[in-house]
Parts: C-alpha cells; structure tokens; sequence
C-alpha cells in the first residue's frame, strides 16, 4: 500500500475512533422503588406467581410481629361439595385461575384447605387492595381507644399538607366510603391512569408519595355525593392512622390486633420510599391462615377474649352498605365489599379476598395470581366459587339428624 494512501486510511480511522464517544447510548437509569412498585401490575404470569410471596423482600417493608400466643385454627369436617369430586373440584378452580391457596373456616375450623404454584402455609402473599379493609380496620381500632375522635373529623386536622388542596375538609367518613368527589382514575390496564402513576413521580423532600400527587387534583362531585374507587385515598387513609397513633400501621397492627389475637406468624407492610409511612391502600402481606384470622376477627365482632376492641359504630358501619356501586346485589361500606345477605368481604385484584358470612357463620380466604387483575368473568367466578361453599354448607345442614 501506498505511503500517503495508508496515512490517510489511518488518519480516518483515528478520526471515527475520536468521534465514537458522542455516539454511545447512555445506560437507563435506575428506576425508583415506586416505579418498581407499579409495575408489579403489569408483570407477566410467571413473574406475578413467583414474586407475589416475597414482594416484602424486594421493597422496603415494616415487620408485624406476631406472639407467643396463636389463635388456633383446628381441623374441623371436611366439606363435601354435592354430586363431585370435592377434591378434584377444588383442584380445578384453582389451577383454572392461578390461585395459590384457599382456606375455608367454619365456626373457627378448618373445613377445605389447599395450597398450589408451591406456596405453603408458612409463606406469605401480597394481598392488594385486602390491605384497605386492614387500614379501615385499624381506623376502628383508633376509634375505640380514642386516638381518632370520630368520623367528622377532616383530613386537613391530621394531614396539614392537604389543607390548601380539595381534601381539606373531606372528612374520615368520605374517606372511608370513596366519597371524597376528587377526580381518580383506577384503570389497572392502563400505565398512564393514576393508580398506575401514583408512585412513580421523584420524592418532594420527605413527603409521601400520595401526598404530592394527590395535592393538586381537581374536585369532580361535591363531597359525599358520588362513590369513586381510589387506592391513593387509602393510602390518606394509612397516614392519618399513623399520625394519630403515632406508630407505623404494622406496629400498630401488631400491638392491637396481630399480637392479642393470636396470629401465627409475623406479616409485612410495604412502606412508602419517600417519607417511610406503610402504604394504607395496598402492601400487606401475610398467610393464608392470618388472612382468615383477620376474617375470623371481624366475625367474633371485633373482640378479644370478651373484650371489645374496634369500635362499635365501625364495624356497624363497616359491614353495612354505605354505597351503592354498579353491581346489583352488592355495596361498599368502610372499605369492605358488601352483599345483600349481610355477608361482606376485603378484596383485592389478583384473586386475593377475606370472605365473611356471619349467617352461616364462614369465612373463606382465598390468594392467587389472576392471569389479569381484574375482569368481569373473573369476578364472576369468584362469586360462583362463593356460591358453590355456601350451597354446599346449606345442604349439609339441610340433612337430617340421626
């Protein structure tokens, strides 16, 4: 090769080598625990199977401790479900729509249990929008020992951040029943809805997620006049229960429900990244044997050991529809799902729910990873699955005595 012809080869290649550096694409960036966090709603099946059971173990979680004393939950006669295969019937329902345990309770005995997708008793389980109806709980338990004064009350008494935004003079009772007439959108499909936006935002200073984003969104109905579902209100929900009780809702979990009770084994509660507060609206985790306790609680009346400990006017409250919603049959009352027959339940996307009957004296747990997070038929299924054990339980009783 020529002389000059190799210099100038050279010259280009030294050139393009210099030049190299403003072409590399730079390295995304680390996503925030909150982004994290909404993306667990749009996990694929796998991931959601495998990682619903230790979401404590990826994000920052508080510890419920549980005590020395264990409310049993002995086995009692198996329930046989008329004309079939209880065992094979079970099976099917639960392989059908990825759910990883079921426990039905009667009069506090066990009678159907199983566990799927390697999940044990010993394990716990995330259980969504179930954690609403635990802050709900504790706000009762607030009630009853005086560290919240009453349903009246507003938000901007315990939250002063809110008092220049719409949630000023909302009141603990609007909280409760998703009444607020702030404009949410709680669309679980759509990445640019608010529930799937709420965390995603950086931290202002050391305020709480929740708070920042909710501080300038515009009111929609008059307060009280118009049910909406909103996680990030229950989120309110968890900070105004901190405040007032000056604990975090899982030592206050622990202190007056998990420890007196008698659950088995220690939960978790996902905190918020920026100001360390647990998230009221979802982030429980605990077994599927505690999540029937908690059933089991509300069935005793809130009471331990004779003792009342959650509020009368709650749980009355509570348990009762306070709102219609667009499902014949069916009502919200303080963050629990209820129905005509006087039965009522905590609920969460997923395939997570706490069942309660008091007329026949059940409660049916159930976790799991829906293949989406909610749809018509799926809920109808679960609904059927409902029906299925209460038709079940009326026949057996149906039977005559010998």
């Amino acid at each position: 090769m020529h002389a000059s012809l190799r210099f100038r080869l050279t010259a280009a290649a030294l050139c393009l080598t210099v030049a190299l550096p403003s072409l590399a694409v730079e390295k995304p960036r680390t996503k925030t625990i909150g982004e994290q966090l909404e993306g667990t709603l749009f996990w694929p099946q796998a991931q959601r199977e495998a990682q619903f059971r230790q979401l404590y173990k990826l994000f920052p979680s508080d510890r419920v401790e549980h005590g020395a004393h264990v409310r049993e939950l002995p086995q009692g006669k198996p329930l046989a479900m008329p004309g079939q295969d209880t065992s094979a019937w079970l099976a099917q329902y639960m392989d059908s729509h990825h759910l990883a345990g079921v426990m039905v309770v009667q009069h506090g005995r066990v009678r159907l249990q199983r566990h799927a997708l390697g999940f044990d008793a010993t394990q716990r389980w995330e259980s969504f929008s179930v954690a609403k109806s635990v802050t709900s709980l504790l706000l009762g338990v607030a009630l009853q020992r005086g560290d919240i004064h009453g349903m009246g009350d507003t938000l901007g008494t315990y939250i002063p951040e809110l008092r220049d935004s719409a949630y000023n003079k909302v009141t603990v009772q609007q909280l409760l029943t998703m009444t607020s007439g702030v404009h949410w959108n709680e669309d679980y499909d759509d990445p640019k809805s608010d529930v799937a936006q709420m965390y995603v935002g950086a931290c202002v200073g050391h305020e709480a997620h929740v708070l920042s984003y909710l501080h300038d969104k515009p009111r929609q109905w008059p307060a009280g006049s118009h049910f909406n579902y909103n996680t990030a209100e229950t989120d309110l929900l968890g900070i105004l229960v901190q405040r007032a009780t000056h604990r975090s809702l899982a030592a206050y979990l622990s202190q007056t429900i998990w420890k007196p009770y008698g659950m088995a084994a220690d939960a978790y509660w996902i905190k918020d990244e920026c100001d360390g507060h647990d998230t009221g609206g979802s982030g429980l985790e605990a077994t599927l044997g505690d999540f029937a306790r908690i059933g089991q609680l509300m069935l005793d009346g809130g009471r331990v050991d004779g003792k009342q400990i959650v509020a009368k006017a709650w749980l009355d409250g509570a348990i009762r529809q306070q709102e219609n919603v667009d499902s014949p049959g069916h009502g919200y009352g303080y963050l629990w799902w209820t129905d005509t027959d006087g039965s009522y339940a905590a609920i969460g996307i997923f395939g997570q729910m706490v069942y309660v009957d008091p007329a026949r004296q059940l409660v049916i747990a159930q976790v799991g990873a829906w293949p989406h997070a909610t749809s018509d038929q799926l809920v109808a299924d679960r609904r059927g699955f409902v029906a299925a054990i209460k038709r079940a339980v009326d026949a057996e009783s149906a039977k005559p005595s010998h």
